[in-house]
């Protein structure tokens, strides 16, 4: 082979590489930067005098925010049982919104100083989930072109989604430092089987990490495999199973109200999915043929 051939290759090759990758990589970087912000928000809402439940249902409303920006980028048109259905949803979100408001500022052991500082937070920290909530569906559909553009890779897009926002935490290492240093001050636990003793806290840690791997896992492939109705369903569900759990174990103060307004963004969920329809057609059998004499 003439030695000009190899090089053609090596520069043909190797810089067209480059070029693809860089494309790649200007897309990922795009979308590791919305899953990054949305999670450290998401998260730091929590210092906000959020209480989990609330964060939960909040979260729950990511129909409306998909529906509003996909009118305003994709120019989709909705027909108006799915309007009604997101109605639901959005009064179930005020309504427990609204109570969580009233149980932040009606605290018998505050002061009304103390009472207007914690509803002031308690605003920033609502402002804070409606910009992730907002941020997470311009995610999602940034996400849908991608997939639509260079296909559907799960395990690619859990690594770069996971693997490149890692030195965005160097902007965090301090209070990463110091919550570590309160882990390690923790109690001590003996983990089961193995018997090793450690700090409780990095035992939760661990745990969290753990679950969360199998949790995300399982997103990303179900975002590949099966269709949209069925991944809203199923996280529809397992946040509805997470929200329970959450009251019962935890003992987190849910009214009358909060439970009303949790059926209503529950109910308008599985209305905007039109599971029933859904259901429906796969248990009626298709009609057979009339055979031909």
């Amino acid at each position: 082979m003439h030695p000009a051939f190899a090089v053609g290759l090596v520069f043909a090759g190797c810089c067209s590489n480059v070029i693809f990758l860089e494309l790649l990589a200007r897309y990922y970087a795009v979308m590791v930067t919305m899953f990054f912000t949305v999670s450290v928000v998401n998260n730091y809402a929590l210092n906000l005098n959020i209480a989990m439940p609330l964060h939960m249902i909040f979260r729950s409303g990511s129909l409306i925010a998909s529906m509003i920006l996909g009118i305003i980028i994709l120019k989709k048109r909705y027909s108006a049982f799915k309007y009604t259905s997101i109605a639901l949803v959005s009064v179930g979100i005020f309504v427990c919104t609204f109570m969580s408001a009233k149980q932040v500022t009606s605290q018998p052991s505050m002061s009304e100083n103390d009472g207007f500082q914690a509803f002031a937070w308690w605003l920033l920290g609502i402002g804070a989930l409606t910009f992730a909530l907002l941020m997470s569906a311009r995610m999602g559909i940034f996400q849908e072109t991608l997939y639509k553009q260079f296909g559907k890779h799960s395990k690619e897009a859990l690594f770069y989604n996971h693997a490149l926002p890692l030195p965005g935490f160097l902007f965090l290492a301090s209070d990463i430092y110091e919550h570590a240093v309160l882990f390690s001050k923790s109690e001590l636990y003996q983990v089961p089987v193995i018997g090793v003793t450690v700090p409780i806290m990095w035992f939760y840690l661990l745990m969290n990490v753990i679950t969360q791997y199998v949790c995300i896992r399982g997103v990303f492939i179900l975002t590949t495999e099966c269709t949209s109705l069925t991944v809203t369903l199923v996280v529809t569900l397992r946040k509805f199973v997470s929200l329970i759990f959450s009251i019962l174990y935890f003992q987190n103060p849910f009214t009358l109200w909060h439970w009303l307004g949790t059926l209503f963004v529950f109910t308008g969920t599985l209305m905007y999915t039109e599971v029933w329809n859904h259901l429906g057609a796969t248990k009626s059998p298709p009609p057979k043929e009339d055979k031909e004499n």
